[in-house]
């Protein structure tokens, strides 16, 4: 067939199996989508004026495993990409097969119009099981579950005594008071904090961070397997870890108690956070004390507690920094973290509640974030090249829409280039308490565009820092192992000279993985909150309205921050002026973006992770 230009491009279905080509700002409606399927590379036909085409040829699979459940039916069985946007099936040998059971599919050859040739790489198990759904995200994004036998023995290898020799090349701060502040549920510590008086109103305060680039060599088994990896995975109910358990839990883990290898940004500064001195190199630090945030909110609250002293001076200081951070143009975009209380047999949810962020959260994170500061200056300042994280300028059509919603609802923000940081923390600061946090918290964050990992700087807009990197999480991200590794060559004098080619690759490489991982955990959480609803039907909540579309109005419950859809088409009403922002029933009642409604959970369907409400 003949057609009037040739188009490359990467094509998107949506859920009812419909093909989109997006080409210079043209999006292309695709008739015949052959053998594509969601996000292949493929070559397009365009023979009309109306923007339709044909898919001439995949060019290039996207992937080719998939997650999926089995439907056997007359003793042939097909898998169901759990993926609503893979609108095609796959016949798969029946044998061992039962219908609801997952697995992961693989295309091992397809010559269209014939049936794709699949096999079966694994069996997760029944759909609805945890263990199985919880493994299905994680293929899905293409995420490993667990390390291989040479991963493992290497890591066995590696010995956990500290010898003379590696006292002997690091400063030695171990009697200095030194403690870790982390989550209730954390099995890794990264970092710790340590604090020495020099005299009245003049402090030594040390960010200590897990030295494994010492254990873990370049190029060594599991420098290739970390960065494979590029990440931690944190799933509702567990942690993937980007390193074997002997290194995150134990070795490199700074445990209470017991003498570690580190690597330290040691400040000189006064009581009000000014910097006197900055010290950088490899350290050994002895953690007196494991605390949880918990622990430290109580005593920064009134308790009484070990340390207290020290804990109230650093939280003093982190507050003078904050407040001096703040002024100069950073944001703080916070919100509250959906976390569920599961039961222990099958990890059902049997509870939600929100984690905030309380002054004791704010301390650890002014620290890092001053230690990822000082540690991309002085890798910039001296060798010219660093794994930047960069955070380019928001999207100004999204924060026009932003600025519209929060007008609805009575705040004014600014969306000027001089003034829009500011304005944002006022709005931040007016929303808190309010049943619209959230969801304005939601719409800040989509306004922005994403932070990833880069050799070329053009600073980080919502921190409003010129130079960052990260440097305090070694044993869960593999930017900070490169990070260490370059820090380490700026100490002895640029001893090894970096391949900024390669680097580059490198970047691009761990902000792809640390994207999936996001993805993933996000499923994980939508996929509790199905879980959570599912025996809720006809149970009643209060929610606020977060999204209008043709189809629907979005909903979040308020307390449970469980997302949901009210469909125009199950409602015994017309809807008429439905915009972005607003909708009105044959009532004349006016429903907009932040109403707080009564409704009823009417359908939950797991498997697609959506919960359907009805409007009271």
């Amino acid at each position: 067939m003949e057609y009037d230009k040739i188009l490359e491009g990467i094509i998107e279905f949506n859920t009812n199996g419909v093909g989109f080509v997006n080409y210079d700002n043209i999006t292309y409606r695709i008739e015949s989508t052959r053998d594509a399927l969601h996000l292949d590379t493929v070559k397009i036909g365009i023979d009309r004026y109306d923007n339709i085409g044909d898919v001439i040829e995949v060019l290039k699979r996207n992937k080719t495993q998939f997650v999926g459940k089995i439907s056997v039916r007359k003793k042939k069985a097909r898998v169901i990409a759990d993926n609503p946007r893979i609108h095609k099936s796959f016949n798969v040998d029946a044998s061992n097969l039962e219908s609801g059971m997952k697995v992961l599919v693989e295309i091992l050859k397809w010559e269209y119009p014939k049936e794709p040739m699949c096999n079966i790489v694994k069996i997760l198990g029944n759909k609805g099981e945890n263990e199985t759904e919880m493994n299905a995200i994680m293929l899905e994004f293409g995420l490993p579950m667990d390390f291989d036998e040479d991963s493992l023995l290497s890591a066995e290898e590696i010995s956990d005594i500290i010898t003379n020799e590696d006292i002997k090349e690091r400063r030695d701060m171990r009697n200095d008071i030194s403690f870790t502040i982390d989550p209730t549920d954390s099995k890794d510590f990264d970092d710790s904090l340590s604090i020495k008086k020099l005299e009245d109103n003049l402090y030594e305060i040390g960010v200590h961070i897990a030295d494994v680039t010492h254990y873990v060599k370049e190029n060594s088994i599991l420098d290739k397997v970390a960065y494979k990896r590029g990440t931690s995975v944190y799933l509702v109910d567990r942690c993937v870890p980007m390193l074997p358990e002997r290194l995150s839990n134990n070795i490199c883990s700074l445990n209470p108690n017991v003498d570690r290898l580190t690597f330290s940004v040691v400040y000189k500064m006064n009581g009000s956070g000014k910097i006197l001195d900055t010290w950088f190199g490899k350290t050994i630090t002895h953690s007196n004390r494991r605390f949880t945030y918990d622990e430290v909110q109580s005593m920064i609250d009134g308790e009484e507690g070990d340390y207290k002293d020290e804990i109230l001076i650093l939280n003093n200081i982190a507050k003078k920094i904050r407040h001096k951070r703040v002024n100069n143009g950073s944001m703080e975009i916070g919100g509250v973290e959906v976390k569920f209380k599961l039961d222990a047999d099958n990890k059902k949810p049997i509870g939600v509640y929100l984690k905030e962020q309380k002054d004791a959260n704010k301390l650890i994170e002014e620290f890092m974030l001053l230690a990822n500061k000082s540690v991309a200056e002085i890798i910039k300042e001296k060798l010219k090249v660093c794994v930047n994280r960069i955070h380019p300028e928001p999207n100004y059509e999204k924060l026009e829409e932003l600025k519209h919603v929060a007008k609805c609802l009575g705040y004014n923000l600014d969306i000027t280039e001089k003034n829009l940081r500011g304005s944002i923390n006022q709005l931040l600061i007016d929303v808190i308490g309010k049943p619209e946090e959230n969801m304005i918290n939601t719409m800040i964050v989509r306004c922005q565009s994403k932070a990833y990992y880069s050799t070329s700087n053009i600073g980080h807009f919502g921190l409003n820092f010129k130079d960052y990197c990260h440097f305090t999480s070694c044993i869960r991200r593999y930017s900070d192992i490169k990070t260490h590794r370059l820090l380490e060559n700026t100490l002895l004098h640029y001893k090894n000279k970096v391949d900024k080619k390669k680097l580059e690759e490198t970047c691009k490489h761990i902000s792809n993985r640390e994207a999936l991982a996001c993805k993933a955990e996000r499923e994980s959480v939508k996929y509790k909150q199905a879980e959570y609803l599912q025996d809720k039907i006809g149970q009643v909540f209060d929610a606020v309205i977060n999204g209008i579309q043709k189809y629907g109005i979005f909903i979040e419950t308020t307390i449970e921050k469980c997302d949901g859809l009210i469909r125009f088409s199950e409602t015994h009403t017309k809807w008429h002026n439905v915009n972005d922002f607003t909708v009105i029933n044959d009532s004349g009642k006016v429903y907009k973006i932040g109403d707080i409604v009564k409704v009823k959970v009417v359908n939950v369907n797991v498997d697609m992770k959506q919960v359907n409400f009805k409007l009271l």
